[in-house]
């Protein structure tokens, strides 16, 4: 019967793609990208000086309604500048889901600090927030005005809301529970871009958002990510990071601080624009692909696919299926099947608190995501399938 289930899977994907190959999330190109790689090229403008950040930075303000955007080299680098700028220090606690990509827990140590594994919702994908407030009630105590986690001693300072595959977190309950227990909140909506809760962008709830550009998401420039915030000083202090701190001077090299060189070049906020342009139109086609994936699985009575129910306003980053039951051995036939047959899927991140040099950090009870982690199908989700 499992094998019965495989085949039914692989040609489920084949029948909506209409193709026999297929990679999970690939970029579409036409010739705007070609043009205004080219006009980068002539001018000689392609490291950090050029019109084509500045332009890009005004598209992802008109898209996002962020007040200030900071445009950086990846979205792993706009994470650890988000950490650095709200003060993350050695030994402070960084909540986080487990359910998530690496960079969050990388981000977290490199500033010295403790990753912090947290439960996730069945019905987001994201931070469950029910969970975390009893969580949080009772692992922690607040003492003038600092979280402090009673067990450690440590501060517990931020919290990471990921907004898994693009579809977004209850964020606002997430918010409320950040405020009550004095926590930052940073928005990882690397997979996000073109999502709303709300009518309200996500990325733009926290004290800081993130976005990526990565070749693998709904827009590239290759390689690249942004920071959003509505807090000026903040954004200052970030764009000042993400420059290596360099004083400002005509020519002398000077810096006033540990800074990085995470600034986006100009050659990447090229590829950035005629991305950006096409943004309605790849959203459109990726509601269009969920809507023919969703009327196929309809008829499979072991699995279902992943929706956020018409509540909200998500881009269907990375489409998914879910098993109706744990099953282990089973997701691992359709993986071996599928890819072997060139149709890419993958399933979820593998949890952070299971990596080897993550497993001796603290966490909640994981109960929900561990269940998730035997049950999550990611299949082919380019806009132009």
């Amino acid at each position: 019967m499992k094998f019965e289930e495989v085949k039914i899977i692989h040609e489920l994907i084949c029948r909506v793609i209409k193709k026999k190959s297929a990679e999970l999330h690939e970029p579409y190109f036409d010739h705007n990208e070609i043009k205004y790689l080219n006009e980068t090229i002539k001018k000689k403008f392609v490291s950090r000086k050029g019109n084509f950040v500045d332009r890009f930075v005004k598209k992802i303000k008109i898209l996002t309604k962020s007040k200030h955007v900071i445009l950086t080299s990846s979205g792993s680098a706009a994470l650890h500048l988000a950490l650095v700028a709200i003060r993350i220090e050695k030994n402070d606690e960084v909540l986080m889901p487990s359910l998530n990509y690496i960079a969050s827990a990388n981000a977290a140590l490199y500033c010295g600090a403790i990753p912090h594994f947290l439960e996730v919702d069945k019905d987001t994908l994201g931070v469950d927030p029910i969970k975390l407030e009893n969580y949080l009630k009772r692992v922690c105590i607040i003492k003038k005005n600092r979280c402090f986690n009673k067990k450690t001693k440590r501060i517990v300072k931020a919290l990471i809301c990921l907004h898994t595959f693009g579809y977004p977190a209850k964020i606002l309950e997430i918010k409320k529970i950040c405020a009550k227990f004095n926590l930052k909140l940073i928005e990882d909506s690397a997979e996000a871009l073109g999502s709303y809760y709300k009518k309200k962008h996500l990325g733009t709830f926290g004290d800081v958002g993130v976005l990526s550009f990565n070749g693998n998401k709904i827009i590239t420039t290759g390689a690249g990510g942004a920071i959003l915030t509505n807090d000026l000083k903040l954004a200052k202090k970030i764009e000042h990071l993400s420059k290596i701190a360099k004083k400002k001077h005509h020519y002398k090299l000077d810096y006033d601080f540990l800074g990085y060189n995470y600034s986006m070049a100009n050659v990447n906020a090229a590829l950035g624009i005629a991305q950006i342009e096409k943004i309605n139109f790849f959203l459109e086609n990726k509601k269009n692909l969920h809507k023919r994936y969703s009327e196929q699985v309809k008829k499979i009575d072991f699995l279902k696919i992943f929706t956020d129910n018409g509540m909200n306003n998500s881009n269907h980053w990375l489409i998914t299926l879910i098993l109706n039951k744990p099953n282990k051995s089973l997701l691992k036939k359709i993986f071996e099947y599928t890819n072997k047959k060139k149709i890419a899927t993958r399933p979820a991140f593998k949890l952070l608190h299971k990596i080897n040099y993550l497993k001796k950090y603290p966490r909640m009870n994981l109960e929900s995501s561990i269940d998730l982690e035997n049950r999550i199908i990611t299949i082919p989700s380019s806009a132009f399938l």
